[in-house]
């Protein structure tokens, strides 16, 4: 039995192969209680980032080969608690990419050019025509742009930052290769929150970047900066980032994921200085469709003994 604990946009049955039962509800997702009750009788599990696979989860589910995230990150499962018992974690690296840092770069680009402030003023019917100090925003051509986290999104939002001339500054515990040609540069930390106009996140969560840009990382920035966060919710602390927005510590933001989403800090839903989008940086139907199959064909390939493509603890293996 292959359990999905929500609605799939696109039926991974046929994936799956023909002798393969598929559970998942016809809408939504099923609470903690029906997951735990679901993966009882599961040979696998196909994972949302909101779902917490942990040790209580693993001891319901003592049939379980593999737990398949459909995302490429995966701080909502306990790994090692997975490799114990031997079973595969797998996600959904490379595909996403592209369409994330699309979105990235729309987060940036409406919040410096105040777009869905203009948009609310349209709708209200209260724009009273072309203004000449209306609506002023930040330029994003020629303007210094900060990445922190220079991995394959990040890589990708430099390439997009190339097309507007931007210069482009990076973060990291290490030297990128291929940076160079990207036309990146490595900064320290508190170099980048100084230096970028634009400051754009794209590290995982880790007990190192839980609230990296905290009210200290925040006071470094210029005042006129847009900071944009596609990565994960934890990495701000919301808060301090409210605070910041409200006495014009930073000049805006843009962001597509939440501390304790779907929840988002009270104060930051009435800013007119963010920009807020409902964790859709994957959102595009070719891929969250592929995001489906890699899942599907990970299970498929545990249940049938072959060590999944996209396996994140090979070790279990050796």
């Amino acid at each position: 039995m292959v359990v999905s604990s929500s609605a799939l946009p696109f039926d991974v049955a046929d994936f799956l192969g023909s002798k393969a039962q598929y559970r998942a509800p016809a809408a939504g997702r099923m609470s903690r209680q029906e997951l735990l009750d679901a993966v009882a009788g599961a040979d696998a599990l196909i994972a949302l980032l909101r779902d917490r696979v942990d040790d209580e989860l693993l001891d319901a589910g003592p049939g379980l080969r593999v737990v398949a995230n459909c995302a490429v990150g995966y701080d909502n499962i306990d790994v090692a608690a997975a490799t114990r018992r031997g079973i595969p974690v797998t996600n959904t690296p490379d595909v996403l990419t592209e369409a994330t840092a699309d979105f990235a770069f729309a987060l940036l680009l409406a919040a410096a050019r105040r777009v869905v402030e203009g948009d609310r003023w349209v709708r209200a019917g209260t724009w009273t025509g072309w203004e000449p100090g209306q609506l002023l925003g930040a330029s994003v051509g020629g303007a210094t742009l900060g990445i922190v986290g220079l991995g394959r999104i990040g890589q990708a939002v430099a390439r997009r930052a190339r097309g507007f001339g931007m210069d482009v500054i990076y973060a990291g515990p290490r030297d990128v290769a291929g940076a160079a040609e990207l036309g990146a540069r490595r900064a320290t930390m508190n170099e980048l929150l100084a230096g970028s106009d634009f400051v754009t996140l794209h590290c995982p969560l880790s007990p190192q970047t839980r609230h990296l840009i905290d009210a200290a990382a925040l006071a470094k920035m210029r005042a006129t900066a847009i900071l944009v966060n596609t990565a994960r919710g934890g990495c701000v602390d919301e808060a301090a980032l409210a605070r910041a927005l409200e006495d014009g510590t930073i000049g805006g933001a843009g962001l597509d994921v939440f501390e304790r989403e779907p929840q988002v800090h009270p104060e930051l839903l009435t800013s007119e200085r963010v920009v807020l989008a409902p964790h859709a940086g994957s959102a595009t139907n070719a891929t969250r469709a592929k995001m489906c199959e890699i899942c599907a064909c990970a299970v498929r390939d545990a249940l049938s003994g072959r060590r999944p493509e996209t396996v994140i603890n090979p070790e279990i293996y050796r």
